[in-house]
């Protein structure tokens, strides 16, 4: 249907009729659309939505006749309604405010009289127009812009209407002139750039209109990315066309292709977005509601919204639509959410209308203490009255594009009367609207009844005595635009016929893309002092400022910018905000908006099952792990070096323990190595002096001296477990310790046996005591130990031991140990150790009868039970026990099983040899009791 509509009017404006000459041109119909209009050389197009709505047919259209066009502000529902009907109004200096009529079940503004159509009329959309027939003025009247040239203008009524908006748009571009016009239709045309109004889906049709005749199309308000790649394609689509028969006429037509005639006065709303996400995120906020209008334009934008919110950290608590023609009970509904939802920041985007009706029903129902963040379409506005704005938005905070002060423009508006044009119904809405009036109407000349409980509007009434959005000028964000706007085309316009750039053009003929080429290449305007800048690509500078609104020391609102956002900066830079200079809606303090509170270095978050990513609990770190930033998403593990401190905020390097000197068990047990060192040195020495002595002679010296040279590479072994393992010091544990208790158990087998057969054979003459000769006995004491050592030699090369750092049994503390590197050779090292053990010990239990003067027999099957005994719980207590108490317990049993071979064995012959010297005779050796 959009596609048959444009295309329909656009035939019925342009088509040329068949006629005598067929030079001329003539428009097919003269539309009957309200608006403000002086002629001129060239006129400038302007599209406002002065009234909120267009009546639309009840009964579908039988297509057997023109239909008729909407009218604006004609709502029979609400004709004749009273104030007296209405049981609250509120009314500032003449605004009547919207209220809720129960009797009628909708929405009302106090009351209207029969035929009047100032209820529904838009003050601030108004004021946008009398700013641009300021501008205009202020061209004409300038001696530098355009001196030869006269401005015109023609405004219409969009009416907030798409299909009144197209229908005034093709009345801009024919100008309704209803005189044949003697020129060609390709004559340049009269109307060289239209400023578009606020609708979205209105922009839309009016630049796919303007288009194919390159006219340039100027908006003045925030806008979707949409429009400045526009094509045929998403535009229609948008429209609602899809796939029907007439999109691809429509498209070939158009052309498929970038529109390059839009041109915007103000950043893209993504930068007004994003602006908005920087301030909640700046503010610590991250649990708000959205309230949005129910618009095309903002569900196209809502997805964006969201995405912003989300890659800011954002989580929406709920999200509503409004609409001025939403019916009581869904407004309702949208303030008891925002009342009962755990968050008291709102953050609205909303056209000014539906933001009228919501706030009214906060107003109504009380709500106070909300924490308003709005788009500029609304947040400067003076919606509620001076008292209602302080009490219901103080503490409100938006982004707006900074405005300058337009000299002379107040005192224009405040010029505006009946009396200055007479019958426009414009000027009479607006006064209507301004002074809770009625104008007389031509039905009154008649006679007719048409008394009004409003009284008669006199036209006299004075514009400087009552506030409203009109007279408001304390904030002209959008008015100073379409000022800045028209002066941009006039400067466009006089480069063009002053041939400075781009050839030269005459006033009456001149080509539309020619106009398209000077408005492209002004990229700075300067008017009043101040500049605007845009891109290359032509899109404005995003440059915002922070207001917020404020209570004053007279109890109204006033509006006060506390910040900056400016898009040029750099990233990070963008937004500077006085924090000191805001005004909170629930006092001096901000307003808490997190679901959840931080998480404080040490936790981190954990989303709770079923609710949004901003409402969490903070979890403790586990052990070992840490968090060092706020809301930390998960904890780090520290290294194996470190461990966490109490708050597990940063890692800490781990005690060291290890078996060391410096430990009173090191301590203790370094002692008593190196006692036992000096022990058996001292006996190495007695035995050396007194070697040949009958005692030493007969316990085979050589093999003494061998156990007593292995006993003390025994005792100096264990001091290699005390320190700090190394790569070293840990083969040298394990090999050192197996040789140097092989080499003594070897030695000590064979003395057990010389022994065993010394007493067993009786006869010097045995054959047997051949086998264990003094050199047979060294060779094998040798080969045993080769035997160890081979084993050693094949540890160390296939897999020798190594250090280890360990927090097996402390988590805070970093054990150092020696790994054994293969347990098989380990354990093979200990095997020959045992089996040597028990061979000893089998050959001494053996020789348990022998003579009692003679006992070193008896004294080695007490060592080495000794032995066996410390070895066997050696192993259970090694093995469970951490490393300084395992290296203890091996030095603990190495010491112990190597005093009891000292002890045992050689304690009693020293004490013969020194204290019982009388003992120390062959006599005495060989004389023993019987058994």
């Amino acid at each position: 249907m959009w596609g048959m509509l444009l295309l329909g009017w656009g035939w019925l404006v342009f088509v040329p009729r068949p006629a005598i000459n067929q030079a001329s041109c003539r428009p097919r119909q003269i539309f009957d659309i309200p608006g403000l209009a002086q002629d001129g050389d060239l006129i400038i197009g302007g599209i406002f939505h002065f009234h909120s709505h267009a009546a639309k047919q009840s009964q579908p259209h039988p297509f057997t006749t023109q239909p008729r066009s909407p009218d604006c502000g004609k709502f029979k529902a609400l004709t004749g309604i009273l104030r007296q009907a209405v049981p609250m109004v509120l009314v500032w200096d003449g605004l009547i405010s919207l209220e809720y009529e129960p009797a009628l079940g909708t929405w009302v503004r106090g009351f209207q009289a029969t035929g009047s159509s100032w209820i529904h009329f838009d003050l601030k959309e108004f004021q946008l127009a009398q700013s641009m027939i300021f501008a205009i003025e202020e061209i004409n009247s300038s001696n530098r812009l355009l001196p030869n040239v006269t401005l015109g203008y023609r405004i219409y009524d969009g009416c907030r209407s798409e299909t009144l908006s197209v229908k005034a748009v093709m009345a801009l571009i024919s100008l309704q002139e209803e005189d044949v016009v003697e020129s060609p239709c390709t004559s340049a045309p009269r109307m060289p750039a239209l400023l578009a109004d606020a609708g979205f889906i209105s922009s839309l049709a009016e630049t796919i209109l303007t288009a194919p005749f390159n006219i340039p199309t100027v908006r003045t308000t925030v806008t979707n990315p949409i429009l400045n790649s526009l094509s045929c394609g998403v535009a229609l689509f948008v429209f609602g066309l899809g796939q029907t028969e007439d999109f691809s006429a429509i498209c070939e037509c158009f052309g498929d292709r970038d529109v390059p005639t839009l041109f915007e006065m103000v950043p893209s709303d993504s930068y007004q977005i994003r602006a908005i996400s920087l301030l909640v995120e700046y503010l610590g906020w991250n649990w708000v509601g959205l309230i949005q209008s129910n618009s095309t334009y903002v569900a196209m934008e809502s997805e964006h919204i969201v995405h912003n919110f989300q890659k800011s950290g954002i989580c929406i608590a709920y999200r509503a639509s409004v609409s001025e023609t939403d019916p009581p009970e869904k407004i309702r509904e949208v303030v008891n959410t925002m009342k009962k939802a755990p968050t008291k920041i709102v953050i609205v985007f909303a056209a000014l209308a539906d933001m009228e009706v919501l706030l009214h029903e906060v107003v109504r129902q009380n709500v106070t203490g909300i924490q308003w963040v709005g788009s500029e379409s609304w947040v400067t506005n003076p919606i509620l009255s001076p008292e209602q704005s302080a009490r219901f938005l103080t503490g409100a905070l938006g982004f707006v594009v900074p405005d300058r002060n337009v000299p002379g423009l107040n005192e224009f508006l405040l010029r505006v009367s009946p009396l200055r044009s007479p019958r426009n119904p414009l000027v009479d809405a607006f006064w209507e609207k301004s002074f809770g009036c009625a104008m007389p109407r031509p039905q009154d000349v008649a006679g007719k009844d048409t008394s009004s409980p409003l009284g008669q509007c006199t036209g006299t009434e004075r514009l400087q005595d009552i506030t409203n959005q009109y007279t408001d000028t304390s904030h002209l964000h959008v008015s100073f635009r379409v000022f800045n706007a028209m002066f941009a085309i006039a400067q466009a316009l006089h480069d063009m016929l002053s041939c400075e750039k781009n050839g030269c053009a005459e006033t009456q003929d001149f080509l539309s893309h020619q106009l398209l080429y000077y408005l492209e290449t002004l990229n700075t305007t300067v008017i009043n002092g101040s500049s605007m800048h845009s891109h290359q690509d032509g899109s404005w500078v995003p440059k915002y400022d922070l207001i917020n609104w404020q209570e004053s020391a007279s109890g109204y609102a006033a509006i006060m910018t506390v910040g900056k956002y400016d898009g040029s900066a750099t990233f990070g830079n963008e937004l500077t905000i006085n924090d000191q200079a805001i005004v909170w809606s629930y006092g001096r303090e901000a307003p808490r908006g997190r679901c959840s509170d931080s998480c404080f270095p040490g936790t981190r978050k954990e989303t709770r099952l079923g609710e949004p990513a901003c409402c969490f609990d903070c979890v403790p770190c586990h052990d070992g792990e840490i968090s060092n930033v706020t809301d930390a998403m998960f904890c780090t593990s520290c290294p194996l070096e470190y461990w966490p401190n109490q708050p597990k905020t940063e890692c800490l390097l781990k005690d060291l323990e290890y078996l060391s000197f410096e430990d009173t068990i090191g301590a203790t047990l370094a002692s008593f190595a190196v006692g036992g060192t000096c022990l058996t040195i001292a006996t190495i020495v007695i035995f050396y002096h007194y070697r040949h002595s009958p005692l030493v002679r007969a316990n085979n010296s050589e093999l003494s001296f061998i156990i007593l040279f292995s006993l003390g590479l025994c005792f100096l072994c264990a001091l290699a477990f005390i320190s700090s393992p190394s790569h070293w010091s840990c083969i040298l544990r394990f090999t050192v310790f197996g040789v140097t208790f092989a080499m003594c158990l070897a030695g000590v087998l064979g003395k057990t046996i010389v022994v065993l057969m010394a007493f067993k054979t009786r006869s010097p003459k045995n054959q047997a005591m051949r086998w264990f000769s003094p050199n047979r006995q060294r060779l094998a004491v040798l080969i045993l130990t080769f035997v160890q050592c081979i084993i050693c030699i094949f540890w160390i090369i296939q897999s020798p031991p190594y250090p280890f750092k360990s927090s097996t049994y402390y988590p805070n503390v970093l054990s150092l140990e020696c790994q054994v590197g293969s347990d098989a050779y380990f354990w093979g090292v200990f095997i020959i150790i045992f089996l040597l053990t028990g061979i000893t010990l089998f050959f001494a239990f053996l020789a348990r009868k022998l003579p009692d003067s003679f006992n070193e027999a008896t004294h080695i099957t007490f060592s080495l039970l000794i032995f066996c005994a410390v070895w066997i719980t050696f192993f259970p207590v090694y093995a469970s026990a951490p490393e300084k108490y395992a290296a203890s317990v091996h030095v603990f049993a190495i010491l112990a099983s190597s005093f009891s071979l000292l002890l045992c064995i050689f304690a009693p012959k020293c004490y013969i040899i020194l204290f019982k010297p009388e003992r120390n005779t062959k006599k005495c050796l060989f004389t023993y009791s019987s058994p």
